[in-house]
C-alpha cells in the first residue's frame, strides 16, 4: 500500500513563493499519476495540478495556471508543487494524490495561508 506525506505549507505573504512536496513510499511510484487538490472550509476538494507517470504531461486548473508548476521525480518518489505569485484566494489544505487503475490514496494534507 503506498503511503503519502506531504509537507512545504506554511504562511506567505501574497505574491511570494511556497514548494509543496509530497513523498510516496511503499509501492512502485512511477505506476501512479499523481495530483495536487486543495479545500478551503466548506468547499469540496478540488483538482490543482496533475501530472501522468511518466511526467510528461501536465494539466492545471485555470485558477492556478501561469503560477503553479507541478513536477515529479521517479528516482527520489516525490511529486513537487511549486507556488509562485501567491493569492490569499490560495489559501487552503493542500493534498497530495496517487491514483492507479486499481488504487487511489490521499496524503493527510498541508495547509498553506497567504495572508499579509
Amino acid at each position: 500500500q503506498v503511503r503519502l506525506v506531504e509537507s512545504g505549507g506554511g504562511l506567505v505573504q501574497p505574491g511570494g513563493s511556497l514548494r509543496l512536496s509530497c513523498v510516496a513510499s511503499g509501492g512502485t511510484f512511477g505506476n501512479y499519476m499523481m495530483s495536487w487538490y486543495r479545500r478551503t472550509p466548506g468547499k469540496q476538494r478540488d483538482l490543482v495540478a496533475r501530472i501522468t507517470t511518466t511526467g510528461g504531461s501536465t494539466n492545471y486548473a485555470d485558477s492556478v495556471k501561469g503560477r503553479f508548476t507541478i513536477s515529479r521525480s521517479n528516482l527520489k518518489n516525490t511529486v513537487y508543487l511549486q507556488m509562485d505569485m501567491l493569492k490569499p484566494e490560495d489559501t487552503a489544505v493542500y493534498y497530495c494524490n496517487a491514483r492507479a487503475d486499481w488504487d487511489e490514496i490521499w496524503g493527510q494534507g498541508t495547509q498553506v495561508t497567504v495572508s499579509s
